[in-house]
């Protein structure tokens, strides 16, 4: 198994303590990497085998093995594959809820208490947009492919990840404008190049998808 470290997580960690933000940017990538940490049993629970583990900005990747026995296993137009990935995809997001409503159940200061319980929110909500490689756009994936099949689920995932990521930017300028807080600029950007690469990935699988059809 591989592990990696991305080093622009060295730049948000500078970028956070010079906003004197490095305490919640502590507490996210904590409990950010409990959540990969939730994706990683529920694969193991499943079957999988983890290959490559990356730490990032936002917490921990991490990549599956995949056993070519799944690909044979029709659910519907999608695969048995397809189903425990949108089941792993889920893992993620669910741990942070459930972290969420364990904090606020107890009895400890106030302000950490707080801040755990909106960075666990914060987590869980952030992963659930769907943009693709997130959860959110894994899962979206999934569905698609288990009722529609892959060429769908590939069109429609990269449709939806463009559409998200402008909602987002308009959204978040009026944040940035209002709140003054830079921390929301380098997450926006951070967005931007995953949804730039993913773009770039989505042209050469359609041309792949157009040769075969």
């Amino acid at each position: 198994m591989q592990f990696k470290i991305d080093l622009k997580i060295f730049i948000f960690i500078i970028i956070f303590y010079l906003t004197k933000q490095i305490q919640i940017y502590s507490i996210i990538m904590l409990f950010a990497t409990i959540h990969e940490l939730g994706h990683l049993v529920m694969g193991i629970v499943l079957g999988f085998k983890p290959r490559k583990i990356e730490l990032m900005p936002l917490g921990l990747s991490i990549a599956f093995k995949v056993d070519s026995k799944y690909y044979n296993q029709k659910i519907k137009n999608g695969t048995l594959l397809s189903f425990k990935r949108l089941i792993v995809a889920i893992a993620g997001p669910v741990t942070n809820f459930i972290l969420a409503i364990i904090f606020c159940n107890l009895n400890i200061i106030n302000e950490l208490k707080e801040q755990i319980i909106y960075s666990n929110l914060l987590i869980g909500l952030f992963n659930l947009i769907p943009i693709y490689p997130m959860d959110g756009g894994r899962i979206v994936k999934e569905i698609v492919h288990i009722f529609k099949g892959f060429r769908k689920s590939t069109i429609l995932t990269n449709e939806i990840s463009n559409i998200s990521i402008i909602i987002i930017t308009a959204f978040s300028s009026i944040g940035i404008y209002y709140l003054k807080n830079i921390g929301i600029l380098f997450i926006l950007v951070y967005l931007w190049a995953i949804v730039l690469i993913e773009n770039k990935k989505y042209r050469i699988k359609r041309r792949v998808l157009n040769l075969i059809n």
